[in-house]
C-alpha cells in the first residue's frame, strides 16, 4: 500500500513519526505552512520557518524514505496581525521554490476584513504563480465561512480545480464538491473527523476529488491517520484501487497541477547545514 499524506505538519512531529509512517505506507507528503502556536512577532520568523519547510524537513524525510514537499503563505490567524502581513509582500520570491507545490494554507479563522485580504491576495499569487491553494476552512461556523470562502474563490482568478477545500465535515461536504473545488478531510483522534465518518463520506459522495489526511500538528492528533482511514475503507469493502486512488493517485493529481512533484527518492545526503538527525550511534 502506498500513501501520499496531503497534509500534515511534521515540524511538530518527531523522526520516529518519520520511520512510522513509512512503515505504514507512506511514501510522500505534503506540509503546509501553518501558525506555530506560538504568536509570531516579525516577518523575519516566517522566513526562517519556511526556509526549514524548504530545507530541513525535507532532509529529515528523505531520510526514511518519504518525499517532501510544502505549500507557504500567510496563514489565516496570523493574517490578523499587523506586525505579520508584510510577509504578503515576500511570498514571490518563496513561491517560486521547486518543492513549493502550493500556496496555503490560506483561508479564514475568524472571518475578519483582514483575513478578506490574505485570503484574496494569496489566491491571486496563487493565480500568478501557476499553483494550487490550500484553503483552510474555519473550526468554528463552518458552513457559513465555506460559503464565504467560495464566494471569495468565484472572485478570483484561480480556476476551481486548482484549490482544495480542506478541514471538511459532513455538513460541508456537498456544497465543497459542488463548488468544482477539491474536498480535503482532516482525520483526528477527538476532533473535525475519524475514520467511520470518513468512510460513511466516502460512501455518499464517492472517491473523485476527494483527499484524506493526518494533518498531526502539535496538538492530540496521530499522523498514522491515512493508514488507518486505508484499514477502515478495506474493512468497509471498498477495494484496493479504492484505496489507491483516495490515499496516492488524488493527492498526486491535485499537487501535480503545480507541475512540481518529485516522488522519487534519492539517496539522502548525510548531513544538512552541518546536522544530521542521528542520535545513539544510528
Amino acid at each position: 500500500m502506498r500513501i501520499f499524506d496531503p497534509h500534515i505538519h511534521m515540524t511538530s512531529r518527531t523522526t520516529d513519526d518519520y520511520r512510522a509512517m513509512y512503515d505504514a505506507g507512506v511514501r510522500a507528503l505534503v506540509e503546509p505552512s501553518f501558525w506555530l502556536g506560538q504568536p509570531r512577532t516579525s516577518p523575519a520568523s516566517f522566513f526562517d520557518y519556511f526556509d526549514a519547510l524548504l530545507g530541513w524537513e525535507p532532509f529529515r524525510a528523505s531520510q526514511y524514505g518519504i518525499a517532501h514537499h510544502c505549500t507557504l503563505a500567510l496563514n489565516p490567524k496570523e493574517a490578523n496581525d499587523p506586525r505579520c502581513t508584510p510577509v504578503l509582500d515576500a511570498l514571490p520570491r518563496y513561491l517560486v521554490k521547486d518543492s513549493v507545490v502550493a500556496v496555503g494554507e490560506i483561508g479564514y479563522d475568524s472571518m475578519t476584513p483582514a483575513e478578506d485580504t490574505a485570503l484574496a491576495t494569496q489566491l491571486q499569487l496563487a493565480a500568478d504563480h501557476g499553483l494550487p491553494a490550500l484553503v483552510h476552512t474555519p473550526h468554528r461556523d463552518k458552513l457559513a465561512g465555506l460559503h464565504r470562502t467560495i464566494d471569495v474563490i468565484r472572485e478570483s482568478d484561480l480556476a476551481p480545480e486548482l484549490v482544495l477545500l480542506d478541514h471538511l465535515n459532513e455538513t460541508t461536504v456537498k456544497d465543497a464538491v459542488d463548488s468544482g473545488c477539491w474536498a480535503g478531510f482532516s482525520i483526528y483522534p477527538d476532533t473535525k473527523m475519524d475514520e467511520d465518518r470518513m468512510v460513511t463520506i466516502l460512501r455518499n459522495h464517492g472517491t473523485d476529488k476527494i483527499l484524506v489526511n493526518s494533518a498531526a500538528d502539535w496538538g492530540r492528533s496521530d499522523p498514522l491517520k491515512t493508514r488507518k482511514v486505508a484499514d477502515a475503507m478495506i474493512e468497509a469493502g471498498f477495494t484496493e484501487d479504492d484505496v489507491d486512488k483516495v490515499l496516492w493517485r488524488n493527492p498526486v493529481a491535485f499537487y501535480g497541477q503545480s507541475g512540481r512533484l518529485q516522488l522519487d527518492i534519492t539517496a539522502p545526503d548525510p548531513l544538512h547545514e552541518g546536522n544530521s538527525i542521528l542520535r545513539g550511534g544510528e
